[in-house]
């Protein structure tokens, strides 16, 4: 059995001491490693079961969305509906009862006219 001077003991070590810190970096770098694998697969495997979910979300907002756009069209169409026969009523009452449509023009107008008065009179003195 030889022995070892103080130097060569220390350099002994030192290398036992970097092999073993290689070791656990090694070590460590396995065990990394195998979690970012494992985290990978996790997340694929959530990805597949909440893409279907997404899918189907998006799907009845789209619908959602389709339903709204019927609902305003459909009732722009009766707007637009109503107010083509108020104006058919219209021409046809003033095509039947000219002077009744003209005394009821003339008796708005006079109305509409005092309340514009009304109104300029309390303005100016208020």
């Amino acid at each position: 059995m030889s022995t070892m001077n103080p130097y060569e003991k220390s350099s002994a070590i030192a290398d036992a001491v970097a092999q073993s810190a290689d070791h656990a970096i090694r070590a460590t770098q396995r065990t990394a490693n195998d979690a970012l694998d494992t985290v990978a697969g996790v997340v694929q495997d959530v990805r597949h079961e909440v893409a279907p979910a997404l899918n189907r979300a998006t799907e009845h907002v789209t619908d959602f969305a389709q339903h709204g756009l019927d609902v305003v069209r459909d009732g722009s169409r009766r707007i637009r509906l109503q107010a083509q026969h108020a104006s058919e009523a219209t021409v046809n009452y003033i095509r039947h009862e000219p002077v009744k449509a003209v005394l009821i023009a003339a008796a708005t107008g006079a109305v509409l006219m005092a309340l514009v008065s009304l109104i300029a009179r309390s303005r100016h003195h208020g």
